[in-house]
Parts: structure tokens; C-alpha cells; sequence
């Protein structure tokens, strides 16, 4: 068995995925008992967290080369990929300042250690989604190269079978909206729009609580927007088992990411409400704006994935129809 066997055969199996998020709960648990975590353990944590990250961005990179015969699949693993960028970048930053003593507050300081764990638990959570997310996506691409081995043959015999796409004037108002805000130049502007607030709030190191909610305000309708996005979507694609499965990991990694958020936003807005004059630590700013692009690229791509997994539902569909047809006495 070679590595790429091994590794869908043991590191996809969702055992396999239970068991690491079981190890990591417990030695996050071991680890803040005391209240403290000392730098070897931030170590051991970080090294095994950012390795599981670029490892799996490595094996999306890996499909997405060598999966042929399904552009759609193709796209899938490239939204995976930046998704994935977007996180690993951050926890990559995340443990390089924390090793190097240069985050002074996170979050709310006589709390920060819980709020290292419930983001430690919620990235596992993330990985361990997309892992099981990219199993069956795999697996589509193989349901859709079986069902459309004569694809070629029924296009030229039926040029019907792959309508154009509706122009937006031939929209009804569900499908412009729907269309319009995964259209990846409107996904763009979201994402300036955000580099250029958090340019804006940060430019004198003092963000107000009116800016904080402002941020974590725009941020909790992005993703919980597309968590409702996706949820519809699944619900009404539910007959491809496989698909399903994939908007199923998908779903609870952007909840993980959502909770965190949540989570962080909840006890920084607290510790605003105080009234507590913060050391002026440049760097800490600098960190929250990474982590603020971060989460909205990674919800932008999230939204760009579900169109291409919309999209491979519609093409599936469609193949395996005229398939049935054309087997059909």
C-alpha cells in the first residue's frame, strides 16, 4: 500500500478522524488543568495541529493534480485548498507569535487559556471535517466518471444536454441573488471591503467596542449565512448520498469556525465593556486583523465551494438522466 493508499484508507476513515479529535480534547484538558501552558506543551500543540493542516492541504493539492476527466471535482479541491490556506496561515502565525512571547492579550486575559482551547478544539474539529469532506468527494468524482463514460457520445447526440447557463435577465429573484452573491467577483469585493475596514479601524492600534461589534457583527452574518446556505442546499440535494456527505463535513466545519468566532467576539466584547485600558502592544492588532481576513476568506471560499458542489449536483443529475434514457427500452 503507498502512502496516498494509506492515507485514505486509515487517516480518512472516520474512526481514524474520531480518535484524533478525541486525543486532542483530552490533551488540551491535560494540559490546562492547571491553568498554565507551558511552552513545550504550546509546542507539541502547535507542531501537531500544523502539521494535520498542511498535510491535508497537501493531499488537496495531490487530487486536484491528478483528478481527471471532471472539471467540477477539480474546482471542488481548489476551494478546499484556499479554504484550507486561509486557516493554516493563520495557526501558523498564531504559534509563531505565541512561541516567540509576542501576544500580550487574545481575547480576555484571566480567560485566554480557555479561549487557546476552544480554538485548539475548534481547528481539530475544522480539520477533521474537511478530511471527511474530502473522502467523499472523491468519491463523486468516481460516481460521475462511471455514470458519464458515454458522456461524449450523448452530447453530440443530443446538443440539449448541457443547457447554456440562464442569463440574469431570464432570473427569478431567488436565482439572481443566489447567483449574484456567489459570484466570485462579488466574493472579492467582500474580502476588499474587509482588508480595507480593518485597514481603517486599525490604523491608530485603538479599536473601539462600536468598531469591534461592527467587525464581529459583518462576521457573524457571513458565516452563519453561509451556514444556512449550505444547509438548504443539502437539504435539497440529499439523493446523492455521497454529496451529501461531503456538505455534511463541510456544514460542521464552518460551525466549528463559526462557534470560534462566536466565542472569541463574546469574551472580547466583555472585556471592552469594562472599560480596562489595554498595554499598547502593536503586534496584538496586527494578529486580530490576520485572524479577521483570515475567517472571511475562508467564508468566501466555503461560498465558492458550495456553487461548485451545487454545480456538480446539476451535472451528475443530468448525466445520469440521459444515461437512464439512453439505457431505457
Amino acid at each position: 500500500m503507498g502512502m496516498k493508499g494509506f492515507f485514505e484508507k486509515v487517516v480518512l476513515d472516520g474512526r481514524t478522524l474520531i480518535a484524533i479529535l478525541i486525543v486532542a480534547i483530552l490533551w488540551r484538558i491535560f494540559i490546562s488543568i492547571d491553568e498554565n501552558i507551558a511552552l513545550w506543551e504550546s509546542l507539541c500543540s502547535g507542531i501537531a495541529i500544523i502539521m494535520l493542516g498542511w498535510v491535508i492541504f497537501a493531499y488537496t493539492c495531490h487530487m486536484f493534480k491528478i483528478q481527471k476527466g471532471w472539471p467540477i471535482s477539480n474546482w471542488i479541491y481548489e476551494a478546499i485548498a484556499i479554504s484550507m490556506v486561509s486557516i493554516n496561515v493563520y495557526v501558523l502565525i498564531y504559534y509563531v507569535m505565541r512561541w516567540f512571547k509576542l501576544l500580550h492579550v487574545e481575547a480576555y486575559l484571566p480567560l485566554d487559556f480557555i479561549f487557546r482551547d476552544v480554538r485548539y478544539i475548534a481547528i481539530v474539529v475544522f480539520y477533521c471535517a474537511m478530511l471527511w469532506s474530502l473522502k467523499y468527494v472523491n468519491k463523486m468524482h468516481e460516481d460521475y466518471i462511471s455514470e458519464s463514460k458515454e458522456k461524449a457520445f450523448l452530447h453530440i447526440l443530443s446538443p440539449y444536454l448541457y443547457p447554456t447557463a440562464k442569463k440574469l435577465r431570464e432570473m427569478n429573484v431567488r436565482e439572481l441573488i443566489s447567483t449574484v452573491l456567489t459570484d466570485e467577483r462579488t466574493l472579492l469585493v467582500v474580502v476588499g471591503i474587509a482588508f480595507l475596514w480593518r485597514t481603517a479601524i486599525s490604523f491608530d492600534y485603538n479599536i473601539t467596542k462600536g468598531e469591534s461589534v461592527c467587525s464581529g457583527i459583518a462576521i457573524f452574518v457571513l458565516g452563519w449565512l453561509l451556514f444556512t446556505l449550505l444547509v438548504i442546499i443539502s437539504a435539497r440535494q440529499r439523493d446523492w448520498l455521497d454529496l451529501a456527505k461531503v456538505y455534511h463535513g463541510i456544514i460542521v466545519g464552518v460551525t466549528a469556525i463559526n462557534i470560534y468566532v462566536l466565542v472569541y467576539y463574546a469574551m472580547r466584547w466583555y472585556r471592552l465593556s469594562e472599560e480596562v485600558v489595554e498595554a499598547f502592544v502593536p503586534l496584538d492588532y496586527i494578529f486580530r486583523d490576520v485572524r479577521f481576513f483570515a475567517v472571511v476568506i475562508f467564508y468566501c471560499a466555503a461560498i465558492v465551494l458550495s456553487k461548485f458542489l451545487k454545480r456538480a449536483y446539476d451535472e451528475y443529475s443530468l448525466v445520469s438522466a440521459s444515461a437512464g434514457a439512453k439505457t431505457r427500452p
